[in-house]
């Protein structure tokens, strides 16, 4: 299915975590703080990061925000788990570029089909941009046709 990057400092949370999406599937790279989160996703290259809010070394917040400033991460879903579930918190984790906010406690099926949701309307995305490039003639059809209208 999909590589998947979690960072939660919970060793307890974390390794449930995993263990439910790895049972569905998917690949998963574990890290217990924010700043390790970056570094894994510039390392992984993964489909979805899943952050938890309130992390050593450096916040989800402060984290998304990083990996959406850079070019070649800011496709990638970020998803929020957190048991921070007050308004503010929720406005705070859209505005730095999550996809979604999910709250603790949680049903692992349920997080399970959240989080495919997110990836497969993330690959149906790259797909459509990639079959519009598809779609273009290519250079090589272009220029020969240039060559021989000069002539």
């Amino acid at each position: 299915m999909a590589k998947i990057v979690i960072a939660e400092d919970e060793q307890d949370i974390r390794e449930l975590i995993a263990f439910t999406l790895k049972y569905a599937g998917h690949e998963v790279v574990t890290c217990g703080d924010g700043l390790e989160a970056v570094e894994l996703t510039r390392i992984e290259r993964p489909e979805l990061v899943l952050l938890d809010v309130r992390m050593p070394k450096m916040t989800g917040y402060e984290a998304c925000l990083l990996i959406k400033e850079d070019p070649d991460l800011k496709h990638i879903p970020v998803v929020f788990l957190s048991a921070k579930g007050q308004e503010s918190e929720i406005e705070q984790g859209i505005s730095s570029g999550a996809t979604a906010y999910l709250l603790k406690p949680f049903a692992p099926d349920q997080l399970v089909l959240e989080l495919n949701k997110i990836i497969e309307t993330q690959s149906t995305s790259q797909n459509i941009k990639l079959s519009e490039i598809d779609d273009e003639e290519p250079i090589e059809e272009i220029t020969a046709e240039s060559e021989e209208q000069e002539e």
